[in-house]
């Protein structure tokens, strides 16, 4: 013997989990919740985003380098400049012939400053010379150098205004071994700062057009690689229970695209084979013939049995008519049944396969008119028949009758006291012929709704009863308004009164 256990039912379990969340969350109060930005939902949209991210990476990184590798060639280019006008002055000093006032320095340098070893004024090319010696006295060359180089930030004394200057100093040594000089050669980097300066503010100012260019040349070349998946897209949501015979466009090469749309293609293929195979054997027929088929041996059975008894017990082997009128009226009840489903599976796969129907003028008016005088009033429900205007459209006769026929029949059979039939037209952009049977029943849920079109379905126990129906009328109506281009739905009434109202929506003929 084993012993099952079964979960708990929702409701604890949904209060066991409330109260293990109510005590783990002590404090109150608002919560916080972090928001991230949403990502861009369709593919363009991503290769447009990350071909942005990519340009503005390449950018950051490429004009950073380039923005430091021109900085730095002008920087030593103004270095060696400097360097050359000190040279040249400290090859006068190593002969001796030194002016108190040196010439300007040409090639863009600003001024030159010769200094003794203890730091004094030998010549200069600047009036006033002592602040900028006394700011450049401490700048010597290494030991093992005859000259060295430096920038200066923000030193009133070298560079005016405060700004940035480079400084190169050159040891001369005059022959004979006397005193040792220093020649300082001084150049404002302003000229470099402007450079590098507009180069940053271009590379500022082309980085948003190059990244929008970027970003557009992305989503343009992603939109026409894509446009075969939106063709595809667009004909495989075409293909329908009535259209299996559509197929996607197949683009030429053999690229990704190409190879799926030949699987799609493919997998088309199988399905439209499957659901042929499927209509040519209704699986649910087997079910439904079997009760009627069983009834209707047993009720001969029983028909036989008893004549049987009635031969024996006469003696003479002759039949009583009475005995064998009920079972005989039974077992052909029950065969007219199994007629009637076997005719509507007919049907229903005649619909499913698209057979050619007829195409000629039908008033719908005059149709609901017809059906209301074909049923005489038998103490029922009454049937009342609402039309303003006759009401064209263009089909199959037989089959719209029909359509009516299993709406009128279904809706008598719930139906309190009446049932109303009404053919109108529904005006708007496509104009469209309505047919509507409304009763006063107890309506259908709203849940169940969809469910009353499938085949043999019901929501009640009239599969049981003798005049309950096939299962199949409403299935039926609906796939002759879907054959001729409408469609059938089941709503609520107008009035709010309890009760069922079938809606048929059929294209009209262009009456123009």
């Amino acid at each position: 013997m084993t012993t099952e256990r079964r979960p708990p039912p929702p409701d604890r379990a949904a209060r066991v989990r409330t109260g293990r969340l109510r005590a783990g969350r002590r404090r109150t109060g608002p919560v916080r919740t972090t928001r991230f930005p949403p990502r861009p939902a369709s593919m363009r949209g991503r290769s447009a985003a990350a071909a942005a991210l990519a340009m503005a990476l390449v950018l950051a990184v490429g004009g950073g380098w380039l923005y430091a590798l021109l900085r730095a060639n002008l920087l030593d280019n103004t270095t060696s400049r400097t360097e050359v006008a000190a040279r040249k002055v400290a090859a006068q000093a190593d002969t001796g012939a030194l002016p108190d006032v040196l010439p300007s320095p040409a090639d863009g340098v600003d001024l030159v400053l010769v200094l003794d070893g203890a730091g004094r004024v030998v010549a200069t090319s600047l009036r006033t010379a002592d602040p900028l010696a006394a700011e450049l006295r401490d700048l010597r060359p290494p030991s093992d150098q005859d000259s060295a180089d430096r920038v200066i930030s923000g030193s009133p004394a070298v560079a005016a205004g405060g700004s940035r200057a480079d400084v190169v100093v050159v040891r001369a040594t005059p022959p004979g071994g006397g005193q040792v000089r220093y020649v300082y050669a001084v150049t404002v980097l302003s000229d470099v700062d402007d450079a590098t300066h507009a180069i940053g503010v271009a590379l500022l100012a082309s980085a948003p057009p190059l990244i929008a260019l970027a970003a557009a040349i992305a989503w343009a070349v992603t939109g026409l690689a894509l446009r075969p998946v939106t063709a595809i897209r667009t004909e495989l949501a075409a293909v329908s229970e009535s259209e299996l015979d559509r197929r996607v466009p197949d683009p030429a090469g053999g690229d990704e695209i190409a190879l799926m749309a030949r699987t799609v293609n493919a997998t088309l293929d199988r399905l439209e084979q499957a659901v042929t195979r499927q209509r040519q054997f209704v699986a649910d027929a087997s079910h439904e013939l079997r009760n009627p088929i069983a009834a209707v041996r047993s009720r001969l059975e029983v028909a036989l049995a008893a004549e049987a008894r009635s031969g024996a017990g006469s003696g003479a082997g002759a039949e009583d008519p009475a005995s064998l009128e009920h079972p005989v009226r039974a077992a052909l009840r029950d065969t007219e049944r199994l007629q009637r489903i076997a005719a509507d599976l007919l049907l229903l796969a005649r619909l499913d396969a698209h057979a050619p129907r007829a195409a000629e003028p039908v008033d719908l008016a005059l149709l609901a008119a017809e059906e209301a005088a074909g049923r005489p009033g038998r103490g029922g429900a009454r049937l009342i028949v609402a039309a303003a205007e006759p009401v064209p459209v263009r089909g199959d006769p037989v089959q719209l009758e029909r359509l009516l026929t299993n709406l009128v029949d279904n809706a008598l059979r719930y139906a309190a006291s009446e049932v109303r039939v009404v053919a109108r037209f529904q005006g708007g952009p496509v104009p469209r012929a309505v047919l509507e049977v409304v009763d006063d029943g107890p309506g259908i849920p709203e849940a169940d709704r969809s469910q009353v079109f499938e085949r043999f379905a019901r929501l009640d126990a009239a599969r049981d009863r003798e005049t309950g129906g096939t299962g199949l009328g409403l299935a039926i109506a609906r796939g002759i308004a879907r054959a001729h281009g409408g469609d059938l739905t089941v709503r609520s009434r107008e009035d709010g009164r309890p009760g069922a109202r079938f809606v048929a929506v059929l294209p009209v003929p262009d009456r123009s």
